[in-house]
């Protein structure tokens, strides 16, 4: 009797332990996330005991919710974070440290170089590449055709694209020569303007994020590269007050040229089929190209039970399977050593948004909303006015008040 009973009991714990082990990951991600991470999740949720379950939080809240819930101990186990906002939560003691397990994944030095420095607070290492980002340049093949340009031929320097974009204004009525969103969106330009002076050599902060270095040489002529566009009619007046709404300008078929996201790639081809679109890396004024390096980190809260789980969750991502998945969908490769592996069959445009990820930069400061992606905040108030208005006058503004940001929260 008691070896029978034995024998049962010894069954039902075999029955129920894969439940038992199993762990479910509560994980957020800001809204608009897209489909190539939910897809990944999808697909690992299918093959894996472990499961992950998604909160999709609205985009302007995700930040100030996470630090609530941390403080409340309720904080979600891990969190796809905006990669900028990544060193200030690291700083705060509230991540856990993930450096003795990434360094030692065998691809660590293939993940995406801008995302782990991001990702690093005082040498060690608390967010992982997620999701990446580049911004890249474009142009209108079918205005470059009737402009008389030629239209498989890219511009590898601000010259040529001005002289590019005058060829195409002369087309007249509504249609202009390159486009930018100038009305205060500092996320814009910073995604899309800093890469000019980036490839320079110059940079708008000091490698510590402790002196606004914002007044260059550099940066003075990438300023006037597009003061000059402006002169000449060569951008659209809407452009002056364009807060971000629009900014695939190019997708309406009368602008020539225009600096975007690798994003939109797969946005144009599948949304704008009717559009002839080229893309490039964005060259610097002095011809070297860049880019700003975007997209989500992957953070885990500190003290969570299921950190092993996790780890697993993200080593899939890693995968070739999670990889090819978030690129089906719209992704870059998070890992170089797999891109063309990963991009094999898809659109080969996908591969200037990977080939910028080597060149791509990202400002890493503490004060990275206050600085820069406020609509109040020097950086917006700056590439505004020097465009628009008092350039030396903006130089001097936007430089002091950096500054003054960057000691006050010392």
């Amino acid at each position: 009797m008691m070896r029978k009973l034995l024998a049962t009991t010894t069954l039902a714990a075999m029955l129920i332990a894969p439940a038992a082990w199993a762990d479910t990951i509560q994980m957020w991600v800001r809204s608009g996330v897209g489909d190539s991470f939910k897809e990944t999740v999808k697909a690992f949720n299918a093959g894996h005991k472990d499961k992950v379950e998604l909160t999709e939080v609205p985009f302007s809240e995700l930040v100030q919710k996470y630090a609530t819930a941390i403080a409340g101990g309720q904080a979600p186990d891990a969190l796809s974070l905006d990669l900028i906002y990544t060193p200030s939560f690291a700083a705060s003691g509230q991540l856990e440290d993930l450096t003795k397990w990434a360094e030692g994944l065998p691809y660590f030095k293939s993940l995406s170089p801008s995302h782990v420095r991001l990702g690093t607070y005082e040498g060690h290492i608390y967010g992982m590449p997620l999701s990446v980002e580049t911004s890249i340049f474009a142009w209108n093949k079918d205005l470059y055709k009737k402009a008389g340009l030629d239209a498989d031929k890219a511009p590898k320097t601000w010259e040529e694209i001005t002289a590019n974009a005058e060829k195409i204004r002369a087309l007249g009525k509504d249609t202009y020569g390159f486009y930018f969103s100038g009305g205060g969106c500092g996320g814009c330009m910073i995604f899309t303007f800093t890469p000019l002076v980036w490839g320079a050599g110059a940079d708008i902060l000091s490698a510590d994020g402790k002196k606004a270095t914002l007044d260059t040489p550099q940066m003075r002529k990438a300023v006037d590269i597009y003061r000059n566009m402006v002169k000449k009619d060569l951008v659209p007046p809407g452009s002056a007050t364009d807060n971000g709404t629009n900014f695939l300008s190019i997708t309406n078929g009368k602008i020539g040229q225009q600096s975007l996201g690798a994003f939109s790639i797969g946005t144009l081809i599948t949304q704008h089929p009717e559009l002839n679109f080229g893309v490039t890396l964005i060259p610097s004024v002095d011809g070297k190209p860049s880019s700003f390096a975007g997209g989500d980190n992957f953070v885990v809260t500190k003290g969570t039970k299921k950190l092993d789980a996790v780890k697993g969750f993200l080593e899939y991502v890693y995968s070739l399977e999670g990889q090819k998945i978030m690129a089906k969908y719209g992704s870059l490769p998070t890992r170089g050593d797999l891109a063309n592996e990963v991009l094999a069959g898809l659109d080969p445009r996908m591969k200037v948004g990977v080939d910028a990820i080597a060149v791509a930069k990202t400002p890493y400061t503490l004060q990275f909303n206050d600085l820069i992606n406020s609509a109040n905040g020097p950086w917006a108030a700056f590439t505004h006015a020097a465009i628009y208005g008092d350039e030396n006058k903006a130089f001097s503004d936007a430089q002091a008040q950096m500054q003054q940001i960057i000691d006050d929260a010392q």
